[in-house]
């Protein structure tokens, strides 16, 4: 019964995340079609929004981030269309945190664009810059070189505006190197016109007239190339006029804009744009000496009439700046007056410091006594104010980017979206306990992995030894031979020669015979001697000192070779290496090998002295090096000094580290010297 109602459960659980599960798929196929048809062009602004806003609810319903953001980011586009910009600003910042959430870096791009355009509409240049160089850094790491493009232009006219005309021409400059890469679409070409215009105009504020000049014609050619390029080609005549104006070239000026008089239909396709023209020929021709008067006065009523009947302040304040000075040059003060005071003030609704400038020097000079100090007073103070603040907004963009290049990279997505939510408990401990046997298993394998490793590096070193002593057996055979090629070839000759010769004085008698014998006897001692020293050089080890210190020195000079270090090697002779057993002399030799590479990768050493010793039984190893030393006591869990003590506590032997910062390393071991028996 037990089992039975377990069973029950489980299948209970699972039928409800299957249910939760297709209602999610059902809801996601629904999001979907309700996107699809706020893309719809067929149908109206407000039921396309509908659509959206319901699928972003319903999004909101499925907990699913990326399904949110998607949704949001559409929403957002509406917002946007409908002029809601509040809505827009407040939907970014949550999609900012959705975006960051996901580690999604595209979309964190994107909304730091949208952000940037948002402030950058309502005049906040300061947080405009801020996002749009957020936005501009990710989308130049994801290689999406139009949005690049698009974030430059922006950023360029931004600085224009704050009147830092160096870094808008810097900006503007790699925005166009920027779109000359990709095809040469529509929009392509309007972002390049955009983008040589205003360099002609930066260039005219810095007085650089014929640059201005050069920059407005390549966008009087790109306008050419453009289908609809009609109003960018007499943009771009208007500012050449105007540029021959500052020039001093008055005729160039005013054959351009009698040329765009001209223009079919210019007034009610731009009246804004119609009533500018008509300001400046009238302004112009002033300038040129026209006799003309009251045909000229008869431009500037007109252009005043149009800019003041389609309320457009900009073109408004432009034609009542070059009434005000037309006035003054004529002498006729009430209508200066009026139309200067009039300048005044709209200039300060806009925002427009440059014509405010004009409008109180021209009031200081039209105004009398106190009044007239007034406005000069207000000139110079704002001329003084507009320095600082164009000071302080070039500090204020450096220190902006200075910021967004502290900000940390988040490119790449690092996660899904998982459908299955919730486990029943006994699945998940079973789930559970597989991880525990995988993870406990991966690292047995790991162990084991290593100890073969260690096994093979052991096998290597053991296998060194074997061949060292073959080499040092093959030296011990031949000086065996050489040896007895001495006792048979010399000592068992003179033997020989020596007992024949008593032999023969056996039958001899007499002073002579007496002195041959003291003379044989002689020899044999002289063979004693030689029997006595091929005897002692038997007994002695003519390879003292090889065997192990040989292959330690090898290791050494090796590796000092390769890290590019100098090294001393020092030992005593005292100690028989070949009584010591292979485990001791590999775990020695690993030690000084780790230690070596220890010194190359962290020392930064120029010498390394290694030496051994015997004192009371006791082997000492010594290593020091001169490089930057280290904290010992920070340094204890070290993967290097852990392999050192772990070998030192298999050899039964004590290590000591004694460093200093910029004072070098030196580690001393104690050693038992045990022999193989």
């Amino acid at each position: 019964m037990r089992h039975f109602v377990l069973h029950l459960i489980f299948f209970f659980s699972l039928s409800v995340l299957y249910s939760q599960n297709i209602k999610k798929e059902n809801d996601l196929d629904s999001i979907i079609k309700l996107r699809q048809l706020s893309s719809d062009k067929t149908l109206s602004i407000d039921e396309r929004f509908s659509y959206a806003v319901k699928a972003t609810d319903l999004s909101y319903k499925t907990n699913i981030d990326s399904t949110i953001l998607i949704s949001n980011k559409n929403l957002s586009f509406f917002h946007l269309m409908k002029n809601d910009l509040n809505l827009y600003r407040s939907l970014n910042i949550d999609n900012l945190k959705l975006a960051k959430k996901l580690n999604d870096s595209s979309s964190i791009a994107n909304v730091y664009h949208n952000l940037g355009y948002y402030y950058h509409v309502n005049q906040h240049n300061d947080s405009a810059y801020y996002y749009y160089s957020n936005a501009l850094e990710l989308y130049d790491k994801l290689n999406q070189e139009r949005k690049v493009s698009s974030v430059l232009i922006n950023v360029a006219s931004i600085q224009q505006v704050e009147n830092d005309f160096i870094g808008a021409e810097d900006n503007a400059i790699r925005a166009i190197e920027v779109l000359q890469k990709l095809p040469k679409t529509e929009s392509v070409y309007d972002d390049l016109w955009i983008l040589y215009n205003l360099l002609g105009i930066n260039s005219l504020n810095l007085k650089l007239y014929n640059k201005s000049l050069d920059y407005h014609n390549e966008a009087l050619k790109i306008s050419g190339n453009m289908q609809s390029g009609k109003l960018n080609e007499l943009y771009s005549t208007n500012n050449l006029a105007f540029v021959y104006r500052e020039l001093g070239n008055l005729d160039k000026a005013i054959s351009l804009y009698s040329s765009l008089l001209e223009t079919k239909n210019l007034f009610e396709e731009d009246p804004s744009f119609y009533a500018l023209i008509l300001e400046n020929i009238a302004y112009t021709r002033f300038l040129y000496g026209d006799k003309n008067l009251n045909d000229i006065e008869s431009l500037f009523n007109r252009a005043y009439k149009i800019s003041d009947s389609i309320d457009d302040p900009i073109t408004k304040v432009g034609v009542t700046v070059s009434m005000s000075k037309f006035f003054k040059q004529l002498g006729r003060k009430k209508e200066a007056l009026k139309y200067a005071t009039e300048t005044y003030f709209i200039s300060k609704n806009i925002e427009s410091n440059d014509i405010l400038l004009e409008s109180l020097l021209i009031l200081s000079e039209l105004k009398e006594g106190d009044e007239g100090k007034a406005y000069l007073n207000e000139h110079i103070k704002l001329s003084d104010s507009l320095l600082n603040v164009e000071r302080n907004v070039r500090n204020k963009f450096a220190r902006i980017e200075f910021e967004t290049d502290k900000i940390a990279e988040e490119n790449e997505r690092i996660s899904q979206q998982r459908f299955w939510l919730l486990i029943v408990s006994s699945v998940l401990l079973v789930t559970l306990f597989l991880l525990y046997i995988i993870i406990t298993q991966r690292s047995k394998n790991k162990e084991l992995q290593f100890e073969k490793d260690q096994q093979k590096a052991n096998e290597e070193i053991y296998n060194l030894m074997l061949s060292q002593q073959d080499k040092v057996d093959e030296a011990r055979a031949n000086e065996k031979k050489r040896i007895s090629q001495e006792m048979h070839d010399g000592i068992l000759g003179r033997l020989f020669g020596t007992r024949l010769s008593l032999d023969s004085l056996n039958f001899s008698e007499g002073k002579e015979a007496i002195q041959n014998r003291s003379k044989y006897i002689n020899e044999l001692k002289t063979i004693e001697d030689d029997i006595r020293k091929i005897s002692h050089d038997l007994n002695t080890d003519f390879v003292s000192g090889s065997g192990f210190m040989d292959i330690v020195s090898e290791l050494i000079e090796k590796q000092t070779n390769a890290y590019q270090l100098k090294s001393e090697f020092n030992y005593t002779d005292d100690v028989s290496w070949e009584l010591v057993s292979n485990k001791n002399k590999i775990n020695i030799y690993r030690i000084i090998q780790e230690s070596l590479q220890n010194i190359y990768k962290h020392a930064k050493a120029q010498t390394v002295k290694i030496s051994f010793q015997l004192k009371n039984n006791v082997i000492l190893l010594s290593i020091t090096d001169d490089g930057e030393g280290f904290d010992v006591n920070k340094s204890k869990k070290g993967i290097g000094i852990k392999n050192i003590n772990a070998r030192v506590n298999d050899l039964k032997g004590e290590v000591e580290f004694i460093s200093e910062i910029n004072k070098g390393t030196t580690i001393n071991i104690k050693i038992p010297y045990k022999t193989n028996s």
